[in-house]
């Protein structure tokens, strides 16, 4: 896929780059991205992808904008509030780069359309704000074959990583899925929502900045992803750390007794 003389010079930092180049930049405007919420981790992996010239994003949400939000979801701004967050959120794209095309699914997602709407996209990412959700959308990635970026926010504190669980390793072992890492879902109140226990508007920017980062080096095919690393990052402390973890052949997905072919 060729790029336009405007493209060339918009995209210019990135060509110059030999881990990205022509090739690379190319990669990214063919590129179809899935973005999982377009809230606090959503909109900077949003504007990130948009500003490096991901071609398609496409944006699930069924949420509108609240004056609450605008601490944090920098997509959003005061005139949009009560605007469903698909509509707000490809207004600012568009204004950003008319080179990228959006396509909204104002809806929610859950178990039974998740693999649906990742078969459609190269990449998910996922920056909702419920177990339940990362659950039923790294589930759905499995069954319909595509990476996931997937990254969580607290108080202070976020994490992220890259599931690729379709895949194998060198050595041919599967690559571990969501739930290696995370087997279950805490018990239902035990972890509060961001309304109850409260977040730092700049924290979700550092981690939805990291998982654009992220998504760009997947489909540039630059660097080392974070398959099988969960990336820890503590804002108070300003510490991050790595911890690596392993496939487990008793997980239900791509275990040796899965219900589902590897």
């Amino acid at each position: 896929m060729s790029l336009s003389d405007q493209e060339l010079e918009r995209y210019a930092r990135h060509i110059v780059l030999p881990e990205i180049g022509g090739p690379g930049q190319a990669r990214l405007k063919q590129a179809r991205v899935l973005v999982i919420g377009a809230g606090g981790l959503g909109a900077p992996v949003l504007m990130y992808l948009a500003a490096a010239g991901v071609g398609t994003l496409g944006i699930v949400d069924n949420d509108a904008v609240s004056l609450s939000n605008l601490q944090r979801q920098v997509i959003h701004d005061t005139e949009q509030v009560g605007v469903p967050k698909t509509s707000s959120a490809a207004e600012r794209i568009g204004a950003l780069n008319a080179h990228v095309t959006v396509v909204e699914h104002p809806q929610r997602i859950d178990a039974g359309n998740a693999a649906g709407l990742a078969a459609d996209y190269d990449l998910v990412i996922d920056g909702c704000d419920n177990f339940a959700t990362r659950y039923a959308v790294s589930d759905g990635c499995f069954a319909a074959r595509k990476t996931l970026v997937t990254g969580a926010v607290g108080r202070f504190d976020g994490s992220l990583t890259v599931i690729a669980a379709h895949e194998t390793d060198a050595q041919g072992c599967p690559n571990p899925t969501y739930r290696c890492v995370f087997p279950e879902a805490p018990p239902a109140g035990t972890v509060p929502s961001c309304a109850e226990a409260g977040v730092v508007g700049a924290l979700t920017g550092v981690i939805g900045t990291l998982m654009a980062m992220e998504a760009i080096k997947l489909i540039a095919g630059a660097g080392e992803p974070l398959i099988g690393r969960l990336l820890l990052y503590d804002g108070l402390a300003a510490r991050f750390d790595t911890i690596s973890y392993a496939w487990n052949p008793a997980n239900p997905l791509n275990g040796r007794n899965a219900a589902q072919p590897r």
